[in-house]
């Protein structure tokens, strides 16, 4: 059997950030008791995966049968697990024009969207600026710290969803869980880090920045599929909630992988065990399958604006 004809696991691997936490469950295991671990990959190159080899080595030799014809041989969309004890820095990332033109050719910008899955009372979000205001104004806010009380900072709850397009003016506040999609790219701007100690990026930043409200509305909706909720999408992904109770089936009806992200509950993929935390890669080429589970939250990604055909209930009337 090939490596592309059944979803495989992604092993994540662990940040430390100065905003992240000490106890990643139920999760995770904690990989350090000392460390505060901020984020968990499970898509970027090196990402070891359930086949015994990275994630990046498998696209390489596969990229067409796992990513799909256009997809290259990079998974162009970069999947996290975001954990928050504390503010993460005012920042914002370019769109794709900026990185080709500043970080060389193939850089990508950072589109990217958040799904919350737990959040303590009084959590929020930041996103873009109350009132619109000069560049000028902005740089002097983000060199006295003004920029954060400039902010519009939203509550947030578990099952929340925000598009978060390249260069809106973000930030997320402590006591957050939440699962990030975003291109395939690292590169951030920060504007304002609280005295950490971090490089600035305030050039580039403002370049970049939208200095005025986000006007974005909530694009999440629900489907005629059981247990389907589109959560968001844009040009590079869709983002989409499936809740299984039985059985959910799969078939190679669109020309690109897909992303699954086990929420809680476990089950079985194509007769293997998941679990809760876990990441699984839907090769484009998979063979067909079954999802299997008494109850189960999934989060699906794939890098289409549309939502996928790939999935579906056997028994819709269920």
């Amino acid at each position: 059997m090939h490596v592309w004809q059944r979803p495989f696991a992604l092993t994540p691997t662990f940040a430390e950030r100065p905003w992240g936490v000490f106890d990643l469950s139920p999760w995770f295991a904690n990989p350090s008791p000392s460390s505060r671990v901020g984020e968990a990959w499970f898509t970027a190159d090196g990402n070891q995966t359930s086949l015994g080899e990275t994630l990046g080595a498998l696209t390489r030799a596969h990229g067409p049968e796992i990513l799909g014809p256009e997809q290259g041989t990079e998974c162009p969309l970069l999947v996290k697990i975001l954990f928050t004890s504390e503010r993460l820095s005012v920042q914002v990332h370019p769109d794709d024009e900026y990185a080709v033109a500043h970080h060389g050719p193939g850089s990508r910008g950072k589109t990217e969207a958040w799904h919350v899955i737990a959040a303590e009372p009084q959590a929020t979000i930041g996103l873009g600026v109350t009132a619109p205001i000069a560049r000028e104004q902005a740089e002097a806010a983000a060199q006295s710290g003004e920029i954060a009380h400039l902010m519009d900072w939203r509550p947030a709850k578990a099952g929340d969803t925000f598009l978060v397009p390249a260069g809106t003016v973000h930030a997320l506040g402590p006591g957050l869980t939440l699962i990030e999609v975003q291109e395939q790219s690292d590169i951030t701007y920060r504007l304002f880090d609280y005295g950490r100690g971090r490089q600035l990026h305030l050039q580039q930043g403002f370049d970049v920045a939208d200095l005025g409200p986000y006007l974005l509305g909530n694009d999440t909706h629900h489907t005629a599929d059981n247990g389907r909720t589109i959560l968001t999408h844009c040009r590079y992904f869709t983002m989409e909630s499936r809740t299984v109770r039985g059985q959910l089936s799969f078939a190679p009806l669109a020309p690109f992988f897909h992303l699954m992200l086990v929420v809680d509950g476990a089950g079985t993929i194509a007769g293997e065990p998941f679990h809760k935390g876990q990441a699984w890669c839907v090769p484009a080429s998979a063979e067909p399958f079954q999802i299997e589970s008494p109850t189960c939250d999934l989060v699906m990604t794939y890098p289409s604006v549309s939502p996928t055909p790939s999935f579906y209930d056997l028994d819709p009337a269920r």
